[in-house]
């Protein structure tokens, strides 16, 4: 008996082998097999399958995937300010890839965990920095590293006001979160993204869109 295969794991999810096997989306694409290496929290698969290339010829392959689930992120933006309101925290795998510190500025983030992307960034912006999110604007949905991991972020905007804030932020104290808020300068943020100090891809591109298409749009 396998914790996350017939029997359930911590998260009480069983048949995590089973994942992708029914695809057939695409006719180059033929899943072979499906073998589940750890359910520890996320979800680390093997996939075999096989793959028709541009030439004709088949060939099989394997790859790996990792599987954390979709998550959602937004920009808090005051335009009167002119500026935005995000987040630092330690971030561990940054830390151990040459990060000086680990400490990265971004937005607001976190996964679905079953509800929909706008419940799920309403309820991070509210954990993550105090704030409660009135109008949210959808910007775009993008897979952050799809080489290896199967996670979709929706990206969302919203304005905040200073004066609508709680003394609940920081995070889930309970998961470990120890998160706090900096309000920069739009200006600023842009420069941080020039000299390296937000260093964040989710964050670096809702800047870009807000200079672009977004409220600092010229």
């Amino acid at each position: 008996m396998t914790a996350g295969l017939d029997t359930p794991d911590r998260r009480g999810r069983t048949g995590l082998d089973q994942h992708g096997l029914d695809l057939t989306g695409n006719p180059r694409v033929r899943i072979r097999e499906v073998e589940l290496l750890s359910s520890d929290w996320y979800v680390l698969r093997k996939t075999t399958f096989d793959y028709r290339h541009s030439d004709g010829h088949w060939s099989r392959e394997q790859r790996e995937t990792y599987d954390r689930g979709d998550g959602a992120t937004i920009l808090l933006h005051n335009t009167d300010r002119r500026t935005v309101l995000l987040t630092r925290q330690f971030r561990l795998p940054a830390y151990v890839n040459e990060h000086p510190d680990g400490m990265l500025l971004e937005t607001a983030a976190g996964l679905l965990d079953g509800d929909s992307p706008e419940e799920a960034i309403r309820r991070e912006a509210a954990e993550e920095t105090g704030h409660t999110v009135g109008t949210v604007e959808h910007v775009f949905d993008v897979y952050m590293s799809p080489g290896s991991v199967t996670e979709r972020l929706h990206f969302f905007a919203a304005p905040y006001d200073t004066a609508d804030t709680s003394a609940s932020a920081g995070g889930i104290a309970a998961e470990g979160e120890d998160i706090t808020s900096v309000e920069l300068p739009f200006t600023e943020a842009l420069d941080r993204i020039r000299n390296g100090t937000i260093a964040d891809a989710k964050t670096i591109m809702l800047l870009q869109w807000a200079a672009l298409d977004g409220p600092f749009a010229r």
